[in-house]
């Protein structure tokens, strides 16, 4: 029954997409969602990044000295300094 989609179907999807939200909106949503994909794929790879990083260093002995994290700036997008922000990355208070 809806094993398969052919061009009128897609069609009509289409348009019962841009009757629902307006032609007007959809450019926006779509940019919006690119935006929203940029900024998981950068967390992403800064997340994995920072995980290989703490896995090829030792972690520092409990009672030692140890310095505050850095702050590091997140941006929404490539490029778009006007909401980068700096952030406290999190420490981690449990006890082993």
């Amino acid at each position: 029954m809806f094993g398969r989609l052919g061009a009128p179907e897609i069609i009509l999807i289409l348009v019962v997409i841009i009757l629902l939200f307006g032609a007007k909106k959809l450019p926006d949503m779509a940019r919006s969602l690119g935006k929203s994909a940029r900024i998981l794929k950068s967390e992403a790879k800064a997340m994995k990044e920072e995980g290989n990083s703490n896995a090829a260093a030792p972690a520092p002995a409990p009672g030692t000295g140890e310095q505050p994290p850095a702050q590091r700036t997140i941006q929404a997008a490539p490029g778009d300094v006007s909401s980068a922000r700096p952030v406290n990355e999190p420490t981690d208070t449990t006890q082993r």
